[in-house]
């Protein structure tokens, strides 16, 4: 059995209308990256950790330990959790 890769903490935070969320959700899922969901739309104080982190309102923003990701951009994704 394969060893269960282990990945820097990895939040995501997003809307439920925004299909770039769904997508990034999606492609997280599909590679095995466990992550933490924040809807911004539902909680005020998430979105200003997010826009304090990130300096943008859009979403999605992606925290990987620490290193943001603006928008689905895979590459960075990938750089940034060792994923080839």
């Amino acid at each position: 059995m394969a060893e269960k890769k282990k990945y820097p903490r990895v939040i995501v935070f997003t809307t439920p209308t925004c299909r770039f969320c769904r997508a990034v959700k999606k492609y997280l899922r599909e590679r095995g990256v466990p992550f933490r969901d924040v809807d911004v739309s539902r909680d005020s104080a998430a979105a200003r950790d997010m826009v304090r982190r990130s300096g943008q309102q859009g979403v999605p923003v992606v925290d990987i330990g620490g290193k943001i990701v603006v928008g689905f951009d895979r590459k960075k994704i990938d750089r940034y959790l060792g994923l080839r």
